[in-house]
């Protein structure tokens, strides 16, 4: 496994532009939630045999509750993973706006 690279610390971003990273960065896991999210349907549609390429497959219903509980297990985590972004987003906001009211 690879090691993070860092940015250089000789061209340190301002306060606004450290704001814009963390939006944007917050936009980034959105859309990565968004396609485990379609993974997700897309395998609930395979399994029940509603896309056009499985196979034939005929599951059990215990394996369809299998994957069921599974894709709902990972609704919940993305759930969770939604209220941190939301606050993560709220307190990127206020930031902004806290410099704007100790500044006026």
């Amino acid at each position: 496994m690879s090691l993070p690279v860092f940015p250089d610390h000789s061209n340190t971003p301002n306060r606004e532009e450290v704001i814009n990273q963390i939006i944007s960065s917050i936009a980034m896991e959105e859309l990565a939630l968004s396609h485990i999210l379609n993974a997700e349907g897309e395998k609930l549609q395979y399994v029940l045999g509603t896309l056009n390429d499985n196979n034939g497959l005929r599951p059990s219903i215990d394996e369809i509750i299998k994957v069921n509980d599974s894709v709902k297990d990972l609704i919940e985590a993305v759930m969770f993973s939604q209220m941190f972004l939301r606050a993560k987003l709220k307190d990127a906001l206020s930031m902004d706006t806290e410099r704007e009211h100790t500044h006026s």
